[in-house]
Order: structure tokens, then sequence, then C-alpha cells
């Protein structure tokens, strides 16, 4: 792996422990995270995630240890995760989408040893999804919220900051190194298992630092951050580069255009980044003329394909200044190539830009050797935003990075003669649903554990206002009947909503290939025009 100790331009921080201190000396008393009446400073906000870390220590948390943290968009959140990682310990994040069997998943697969957890969220108590799952590596949960709980709440474990003397505190986060693993965040392959990412404090810092620049970031911002923290788009493109560039943070629990509208006028938001639905959600509000969007200055979106029409209208209607698209995926710290500010509409909706400073990106035929420009192949980059590899999963790395250091992403791209990279197709199963990456293989998973099924099969298709969803082809077991509701309520109860098939089809058989795997673009053709598979 290329060397990742180069500190980000804006700091001398080379671990996020080193940036806390940074952005304190730097920024002081300006205001970095907002919530509700809370106020917090930079220099507060390094106070508290020192108080985090002394509390780990004194709960034996060692260096390499991981916490996770499942949560919304709080600020909790934040100084526990940042506090976390001042202690030397590993960051997992959770989807709050997660049902119990899947966030078990996740903290048994990471070896987690504390979690940090909201009570309740949206109507879900989030600890009791895991009090009956197998977990003998989890020894304490820490509970943010007022709710009733058997757990540790986040006050009672702040006390416990004063059992750990401030030098050890200093020692802990002076012995974390740039090349050290700062989180894992789990993606799930085409095996439908997850995977746990690992990437390091240098490497995040600096592709950010990159990031942040492009997008246009600056000290004094107001950065609404609707992006799930638990994502490196929230936590990378969000968290982080606040701490590079002195800008205040607003964590957004709950999507609603209304409310959005409403804080990006009421507070003064100047950046706003989010995928394209975001922008197509506020556009389309019929409230929209009545607020002042005149703050508003930067912002960063990504997807396959952006309409023209919607950047321009960004551009107009919604004020922006800068409108910057990108590409990235977990395993490259979130980010490998973004446009530029002086690129044109249609170069930021068609393509998603050039390879960031110090990345290559190329795209690949079947034996590695780089395409012609305007030819599709695979994407494949090199450089020091390259994961260091998939937590105990040796196998899977050596697949995802060759012997010269190329991560193989498993999309596919035109690049054009500026080197612009143009998204054509996705993982070979992957689709998105709202903005959240689907992987078939892992729904069918679940699915198969429905006791009257015998075999099914998951793909995306089209639907307007989500942009993908699930359908599933489902062979019922001899005997077995099942209605779609019944289905849906079930996988309701087994995964993450996003996930849940909107669209059912019985059917006697799969189609097959020689090896009996199924044929998955023959599923695709049928759903597309309705037909029924022959019996």
């Amino acid at each position: 792996m290329p060397p990742q100790l180069q500190p980000a331009s804006g700091s001398t921080a080379t671990t996020i422990p080193e940036l806390i201190a940074v952005a304190a000396e730097r920024f002081g008393e300006r205001r970095f995270l907002e919530e509700g009446n809370m106020r917090l400073s930079f220099r507060a906000f390094a106070d508290q995630t020192r108080a985090v870390a002394a509390a780990l220590i004194a709960c034996g948390i060692q260096p390499g240890d991981r916490v996770g943290v499942w949560a919304p968009n709080i600020s909790q959140w934040v100084i526990a995760a940042l506090g976390s990682q001042c202690a030397g310990a590993v960051l997992v994040t959770l989807n709050t989408r997660y049902k119990g069997s899947e966030a078990a998943y996740i903290l048994r697969t990471s070896g987690t040893r504390l979690l940090f957890s909201i009570d309740t969220f949206l109507d879900c108590e989030y600890p009791k999804l895991v009090e009956d799952e197998d977990l003998p590596l989890l020894e304490k949960i820490v509970v943010f919220g007022a709710g009733e709980t058997p757990h540790t709440r986040w006050q009672n474990f702040l006390e416990k900051a004063s059992e750990t003397p401030a030098a050890a505190v200093a020692e802990r986060m002076a012995q974390v190194r740039g090349e050290d693993v700062a989180d894992i965040l789990f993606t799930s392959g085409t095996t439908g298992n997850p995977k746990g990412v690992m990437t390091c404090h240098a490497q995040n810092l600096r592709a950010f630092d990159s990031w942040g620049d492009n997008v246009g970031v600056t000290e004094g911002d107001r950065y609404l951050a609707i992006n799930p923290f638990f994502h490196s788009f929230g936590y990378k493109a969000g968290i982080l580069v606040c701490l590079i560039k002195g800008v205040t943070l607003l964590p957004h629990a709950v999507f609603d255009s209304g409310e959005i509208l409403k804080r990006i006028a009421g507070e003064r938001i100047s950046v706003l980044p989010g995928p394209p639905t975001l922008f197509q959600s506020l556009l389309a509000h019929p409230q929209l003329h009545q607020y002042d969007m005149a703050s508003l200055r930067c912002t960063a979106t990504g997807a396959a394909a952006i309409p023209v029409e919607l950047i321009r209208q960004m551009k107009e209607r919604l004020g922006f200044e800068r409108v910057i698209t990108a590409y990235g995926l977990t395993e490259s710290c979130g980010i490998a190539t973004m446009c530029r500010p002086d690129d044109d509409a249609k170069t930021v909706a068609t393509t998603s830009g050039r390879a960031i400073p110090d990345i290559e990106v190329r795209c690949v035929d079947s034996h590695n050797n780089e395409v012609p420009r305007g030819q599709p192949g695979e994407i494949v980059l090199r450089g020091f935003n390259v994961m260091k590899g998939y937590f105990n999963n040796d196998v899977a790395t050596a697949e995802a990075i060759d012997n010269t250091g190329w991560l193989h992403t498993g999309d596919i791209g035109v690049m054009d003669e500026r080197g612009n990279l143009r998204i054509t197709d996705r993982l070979k199963d992957m689709f998105i649903t709202g903005g959240f990456n689907c992987y078939p293989a892992e729904i069918e998973n679940i699915v198969a554990g429905h006791p009257d099924i015998a075999m099914n099969a998951v793909i995306g298709v089209p639907d307007e206002r989500m942009g993908e969803v699930a359908m599933a082809f489902v062979v019922l077991k001899p005997g077995a009947r099942l209605e779609d509701g019944d289905l849906v309520s079930w996988c309701r109860q087994k995964m993450a909503n996003y996930k849940v098939p909107r669209k059912i089809r019985y059917v006697e058989a799969l189609p097959l290939n020689a090896s009996g795997k199924v044929l998955k673009p023959e599923l695709k053709k049928l759903a597309a025009s309705n037909e029924r598979l022959p019996a």
C-alpha cells in the first residue's frame, strides 16, 4: 500500500486525534457543532472527545479494539465516534435501518467490544434489537437518550472519564499513527456477506482535504449534514471535512424536504451535499418559493446518471454557486474522481469528473489492459486512497486489489479524452434504492430463510420515486401458499426497509445456466416485458 503519512494540506495532522487538536488550536472558540440549543466550539469538542477517550480507557478499551456507533445524525454520534478514535480504537459504523440480525452480524464479525447506541429512533428500540443475538465479544452498550434502559447511560459513561489521568489520555492519543486503521465500514459484496472495509487515518484526511478544496468548503461555512454519518459521505465528507476546514456542522437526523428548507433559510446553511434525490425533492416542494435560499453556496452529489437540467436548476432555483459530482466507493475511502469547479453543466451531469490528485484511474479489459478512451471497461484505481483491506478476509482483499496495487471496483465506466469518467454500469448485480446500495445476493440469503420458499432470485427494477427497487422471483415449496403482503411483512422484520422487495413474482422455476447459476439477464427481460416464465 502506498505511504499514508502525508498530512492534509489544511493542517499538520496525519491522524484524527491530531486533527481534533489542530482544529482546536486553529479555530478555537469558533462554532463546530450545532444541534437544537446546543453549541459546541472546536476547543470544547476537543475536550469532549478527550473525555470519551478517558472513559473508554477506564472501560478497558485498548488500541485497535473495535467500538461501534449505531445512531442517527446527532451530536453524540460525532463525539462518541471521534472520541473512540482518540482512544486508539477502530470505529465501526452501523446503518440505522438495520434489523437486529443485520446489526448483530456487523458487531460479531468486527469483534466490537463496546457499542454506542441511540435508545429509540423512529419508534425502534435499538438495543432491544440485539439483546437476544449471540454477541460474545460485546461487553457494554452505552445508550444515548432519556428512555429507560438496562444499559449504561451516556452521562454515566462520561463520568468514568475522571478515572483516567489526563496524561494517560494524551499518551494514548499520541500513540495513534497515520497508517493505523481508523475505521471499518461494512459494505456488501456480490456474495451477499457484508465485508468490513479498513481505511487508515492519514489516507482519509488527505482524501477529504482534497474533497473540501474541490467543493469549495471554507472556514465559516455552515454545513447541513443530511447524509448519514454511518456512511463515508456523512462521516468523512461531513464530519472530517468540517474539522479540516473550520466549518460548523449541523446534524440532520430525519429526511423531510419541508424541514430541510426551513433549516436552510433559518440557519443560513451554505454547504448542502447529498444524492440527486435530495435536490429533486427540494425543487419539487410546493413551498420552495417561500424560503430564502440565498445562503446556499456549494454542494457535491453523485449518481450513475444525473439530468443536465437538474444541475442547472440547482444553480438557478436553489442558488448554488458550485455543484460538483463525484465517484467513489467505500474501498477507496469514499472518493476517487471529482468534477472541477469550471466544468460546464453537461460535464457535471454526465460524468463523475477526473481522478483526484495523486490517484490513478483507468478503465481496463478482462486482461487488465487499459481500453482506449471512449470504450467501456472495468474501473480500476490505484493510490493513497485504496483501502488497507477487508477485515479478517484476506481472500476477498486479494480478489479486490491485484499484485500491482490496483483496486478492481467491479463498476463499468467510459473515460473521455480529458480523463472524465462516465459510469455506465454498476457492480454486476447491485442496484441503488433511494441512495442506498442494494446487493441482491444479500437479500436472497435472507428471503431463503422463509419456511415456504424453496428458491428465490432478486433483481433491481426501475421505480419512479426510488430510482430502482428490489423485485423477487420466488419458487415456493410444494404445497405452500404465500401472499405478497405476507412475504413483504416477513421481509420487513428481517432486513432494512430499503432492501425489502417491492415487487414479487411467483414462478415454478428460475432460469439457470449449465452450471446451475441463475440467469439474471433473463429475469430482467421478463420483468421488463411482464412475460411469464415457461413452466
